[in-house]
Parts: structure tokens; sequence; C-alpha cells
């Protein structure tokens, strides 16, 4: 998975220090309500469309972005379902140490087809929400669980961890 820039530059200045990442994720539902899922390369699980934001860039264009390049499907962004963050620090093969504090938006499909559409991904597909793929990222069924919730009743508003 190539490293953003923006990111290979703090990384001479930080080194493998851990570094607080904002990121989205888009659960992206199909007019039939088939859910868009993508096989990721790095792991090999099934995950819902993510990826860290541009410097500058909105959280809503970033999710529109992600899943366009990683899955060729065109995405509209209805709102905003969930705001949580990691509680784990991830830690990369190279020693790089990442915390990531995640939007998931939900979106509707505005067409295209999908397919594995970046070095990112090495499938995409379309699946019912009662007949998921394994294997299945760990966030995934909380993340869709968040965008169908919100998806059914949207003035409940996003979900987020409340003190």
């Amino acid at each position: 998975m190539p490293i953003p820039e923006f990111i290979r530059t703090l990384r001479t200045k930080v080194g493998t220090d851990l570094l607080w990442m904002p990121g989205v994720s888009a659960v992206v539902v199909h007019a039939d309500g088939r859910l868009l899922l993508g096989r990721r390369a790095d792991n090999d699980l099934w995950a819902v469309v993510s990826g860290i934001l541009e410097p500058g860039e909105q959280p809503a264009h970033a999710a529109a972005r992600e899943v366009l390049e990683e899955t060729g499907i065109v995405a509209r962004v209805v709102g905003l379902a969930a705001v949580s963050s990691d509680a784990q620090t991830v830690v990369y093969g190279n020693g790089d140490r990442a915390q990531y504090l995640d939007l998931t938006f939900l979106c509707e499909s505005a067409g295209g087809d999908p397919y594995a559409a970046d070095d990112e991904s090495t499938a995409a597909g379309w699946f019912a929400a009662d007949a998921l793929p394994e294997p299945l990222a760990p966030s995934t069924r909380t993340r869709i669980a968040h965008a169908l919730r919100y998806r059914a009743d949207p003035a409940a508003g996003a979900w987020f961890d409340r003190p």
C-alpha cells in the first residue's frame, strides 16, 4: 500500500512515533439494499471502503473519493452515521504506529459496477446485509450497523460514544 506523500514527510520528522490520523469509512447502499465491500490487499479482509483524509480535504468528499478510487463506484454521501476512534494502536510492518479517528458516512450508489480499482483492493462487490463475506474486518459490522441505524432514522443523528 502506498504511503501518502504528506505522511512520508511527517514520518521523516517523527519516525515511527504514534500518529493520530483522521479517517473516513463509507457504507455504500445499492438501490436494492445490498452493501458495497472491498477486499483489502494489505490484510485480505472484506471491509467497507475507508481511507485517510488528504490535508485540507472535506471528510464527505474524502469518503466519495475513496469509494471511487477503490471500487469504481460513484457514491452520493447521504449523511454522517458515526464518529468513533480506534481503541488500539495499529503497528505496521515497518514499525510505524497510528491510531485512527473514523467518520462513518452513509452513502448511496450513484453509478458504476464494482471492481478492484486500485492496488489497495483485490476485489469489490455488492452483498446482502445478512450474507456478508468472510473473512470480514472487525470494524465493518459495527460501521454497517451504525449506517443502517442512521438510514432507518436520520433524525437520531450520528452515533458517538457518549460520556
